[in-house]
């Protein structure tokens, strides 16, 4: 029995709502994201007018970056409680991922009119007025935290990050040597000194807090990039390599990380592989275009004269007034014979020359081509990034370790890597895998009519998730038939063929299970004759050459006889995505939710269907609501396609 079976058994229902938010909220607790979704549904479906499952839902939806959905459940809850800050604190986090700055700041500003104390709140104001580029009001939220934290580390390094994007560099330089005072320990603050005396070009003191950041643990790249740097600046390159080297090993998908290295590479003349670190980072990082420079100019040295070319175009294409890119490129044309390419290049070189007054005037951009400074370590309790539950409900900050389970429904689920393919047909078999955490009403009144009767040696149940045998069950189905056909020499009735066509479906030979079911139609009830109908087209979608027409007659021929066989829309929907017939296939899904609104299933096709059409806020929304109804696959479709 699934869970939503189980909870809407009469006795179950008797219980208090209270009860089962708490058990939902335990499961959020232990980062069981996707059942504790299942346990507040319970708890909306019996009471929609209390705000917290709306609430709770909403943070484990937040959790699996499900943020379109969080909104929806956040904008309830308010809409039932609107004086709650958690609510608030948490409504302003999705519109900060939502890149909607504006309701954010709103909305924090509202959390701290309730709980004017809250730290995190006027951080996260801050950090979001710093976003819009309101500084100076930003910079009043730290003050003010300052006076009530005078000595707290986390403050004063906030205030430098501000600082720094107000360009207010020893403003910044000496909030973080206000942090260092009252942490001495944590890497970061030792970090962030590190980048901004870089930053200010005191090569001196950046080298010893760099090393400070690292000799205390840091695992940041940046700090190795950044060290590396003023090793190659003071010419060693041993020094500088073996910085730019563990950079690498700690972050392989960075591309300032090996574009740093390019650039040293190619200064101690190591032109090869200096190349292939230029690869790396343009591959990591095509949109920076300016990185093709440096690459240009080591292929001028390995001779690679069409590369040349094909890379200062790309640049020309970015920066227009960038002149060495055209002089590059007149150069390789002239090595490769083409004078009257090259010298297209260097006229368009001396006419943006002649007008250069006119292009500074514009202040045309020009690409940086030097090494990248990277930035500093981020605090590892970032508030600015990472969603706090404890915030949320107005509590002490606890400390949260990262966990690892074995289960896949638990933890960050979002992460986990899954195919884009559709959930498959619904089929009626003895053997289904737990499908206790998807919402879909598995039940039809004729397949339980069917199951009354006895005729059948196990009950049905719909699945799209069937179970592999052992032998020793596949022995017992041959053993099945084996009795089924004695019977049917004495008394064949519909019953009996249907009963031995399960059978010989169970055991994979679809051939012969349709031959029962045809000749147990011509003999059925309308009732029998719809499941008969509905399984000889699951049967004929498991054949070799597969006949979509016949397929397509038999589910018409169960949604005529039973129109509230969902399962049957649902199918005939998956057969015409199938056939790319999308437009078609999303009525029938549309018509199948029709009837169970809580077809978790019908939900996710349905998404990707409007995905493949190019209807992505559809698609999404349906994702969303797919993976609040039990697939949790979903969650991380919607991170890749949002």
């Amino acid at each position: 029995m699934s869970l939503s079976a189980a909870v809407f058994t009469p006795a179950y229902a008797q219980l208090n709502t209270d009860r089962i938010t708490a058990i939902g909220r335990n499961a959020l607790y232990f980062e069981d994201y996707v059942l504790s979704i299942q346990y507040f549904n319970q708890v909306i479906h019996l009471k929609p007018y209390l705000p917290e499952p709306y609430f709770y839902r909403s943070i484990a939806k937040i959790q699996l970056e499900d943020y379109q959905g969080a909104l929806n459940d956040c904008n309830a809850a308010i809409e039932r409680n609107p004086f709650s800050p958690g609510y608030y604190y948490a409504r302003g986090y999705i519109y900060r991922q939502l890149g909607r700055d504006e309701e954010a700041e709103a909305d924090y500003t509202q959390a701290l009119r309730f709980a004017p104390e809250n730290r995190t709140y006027m951080l996260l104001r801050a950090d979001t007025r710093a976003s819009l580029k309101r500084y100076d009001e930003a910079l009043e939220d730290i003050e003010q935290m300052l006076k009530r934290e005078p000595q707290s580390a986390s403050v004063w390094s906030e205030k430098g990050h501000i600082c720094i994007l107000k360009k207010d560099t020893m403003g910044a330089l000496e909030s973080f040597e206000e942090a260092s005072k009252y942490d001495k320990t944590n890497p970061a603050v030792w970090s962030a000194l590190g980048v901004t005396n870089l930053m200010l070009e005191r090569e001196d003191e950046a080298y010893v807090q760099l090393t400070q950041a690292i000799n205390l643990g840091s695992k940041w790249a940046g700090d190795y990039t950044n060290r590396g740097l003023i090793h190659y600046h003071r010419h060693n390159y041993r020094g500088a390599l073996a910085d730019y080297d563990q950079a690498v090993k700690i972050a392989p998908k960075d591309a300032d990380c090996y574009y740093n290295r390019g650039v040293m590479r190619q200064e101690v003349g190591d032109y090869n592989r200096a190349l292939e670190d230029f690869n790396t980072a343009i591959s990591l990082a095509p949109e920076r275009t300016e990185m093709r420079y440096q690459r240009g100019l080591v292929e001028m040295q390995l001779k690679k004269w069409n590369a040349v070319v094909n890379d200062m175009n790309a640049l020309i294409g970015q920066y227009p007034y960038f002149l060495p890119a055209y002089y590059m490129a007149a150069q390789a044309k002239t090595q490769q014979g083409d004078t009257k390419e090259a010298y297209r290049y260097r006229k368009e070189a001396y006419d943006l020359e002649q007008r250069k007054d006119e292009i500074q005037a514009q202040q045309a951009s020009q690409p940086n081509t030097e090494m990248v400074i990277a930035d500093a370590q981020p605090q590892k309790k970032d508030h600015r990034k990472e969603f706090s539950t404890s915030a949320a409900q107005n509590q002490p900050e606890v400390q949260e370790e990262e966990q690892k389970y074995e289960s896949q429904t638990r933890g960050t689920v979002q992460k986990k890597y899954q195919d884009v393919v559709n959930e498959p047909n619904i089929v009626l078999s003895y053997y289904t895998h737990d499908q206790s955490l998807k919402s879909t009403n598995y039940y039809h009144p004729t397949v339980d009519a069917i199951n009354r009767s006895g005729v059948l040696p196990a009950a049905l149940r719909f699945t799209s998730q069937e179970l592999t045998l052992t032998a020793e069950m596949v022995d017992y189905h041959f053993t099945q038939i084996t009795r089924l056909t004695n019977l049917m020499n004495e008394a064949p009735t519909a019953q009996l063929l249907f009963a031995r066509a399960m059978e010989f479906a169970i055991i994979k030979d679809y051939a012969s299970a349709i031959d029962d079911c045809t000749k147990a139609i011509v003999i059925a009830d309308k009732e029998l004759e719809a499941v008969l109908c509905f399984c000889r087209a699951n049967w004929r979608y498991r054949l070799e050459e597969v006949d979509y027409e016949l397929m397509h007659r038999d589910y018409d021929q169960v949604i005529r006889l039973q129109p509230d066989f969902s399962f049957a829309l649902y199918n005939k929907a998956n057969i015409l995505c199938a056939q790319r017939e999308y437009k078609a296939a999303i009525s029938y899904y549309t018509r199948a939710i029709s009837i169970d609104a809580d077809f978790a299933e019908a939900y996710f096709n349905r998404g990707l269907t409007y995905i493949y059409t190019g209807e992505n806020e559809k698609g999404l929304a349906d994702l969303s609501k797919a993976g609040e109804l039990g697939i949790y696959q979903a969650y991380n479709l919607i991170t890749r396609f949002k």
